[in-house]
């Protein structure tokens, strides 16, 4: 099975490409909603957001308080703190997944995440791919897709890793300012070229 990371900016197009990889038969694992998942449950994790972030964490029921957490992680500056107990679990899960997923037959095992970089190229992936566009453009998509404030979108832009700067650490560079053909044309290119080498 070939392990490929797929990163990328807010509104670069990298779950587009995603969802190309997905038609082809690639399993995709989408870091955030995994991380969302695992922070509803899994029991060990929910112990330690407790603990750090209060109990406020999550709602009588054992529902995630969402606002509540992301209102303690990025209005107070403690998103280090919350990716500190996330992350751990979550690549740990995404290991196991993967494992799993060899065994069921799967050919191309797809880790999206925006983080996936941050400290440095994982050692178990065995390509990774930067999915980037012109900053303006990524704004414009995601104005266009959230329904939000251009200077939300802004904030959230400049809060992101600078890709431009970890084009080192990618086998595939993906360029995507043209349309969305020329993406899916793109991510289908990529795929076959990885599946022939394999």
């Amino acid at each position: 099975m070939i392990k490929v990371g797929i990163t990328g900016g807010i509104g670069s197009g990298k779950t587009t490409f995603c969802k190309e990889w997905e038609k082809l038969g690639a399993y995709v694992l989408y870091a955030d909603d995994f991380a969302k998942q695992l922070m509803q449950e899994d029991p060990k994790l929910q112990q330690k957001i407790t603990k750090v972030f209060g109990d406020e964490s999550y709602d009588s029921e054992g529902n995630l308080n969402r606002p509540y957490l992301a209102k303690e992680a990025f209005e107070k500056g403690r998103v280090e703190e919350l990716n500190e107990l996330v992350h751990p679990v979550l690549w740990e899960r995404a290991e196991e997944l993967a494992n799993k997923k060899e065994q069921e037959g799967v050919e191309v095992f797809a880790k999206e995440a925006a983080i996936l970089l941050q400290n440095g190229r994982p050692k178990d992936l065995d390509f990774v791919i930067i999915v980037m566009a012109d900053q303006e453009q990524r704004i414009e998509r995601t104005v266009e897709r959230d329904q939000s404030g251009r200077e939300q979108v802004v904030g959230r832009v400049e809060k992101q890793p600078d890709f431009q700067s970890l084009t080192h650490l990618a086998d595939f560079i993906v360029l995507n300012n043209g349309t969305l053909e020329e993406l899916k044309s793109k991510a289908h290119e990529i795929f076959d070229k990885l599946v022939q080498a394999k």
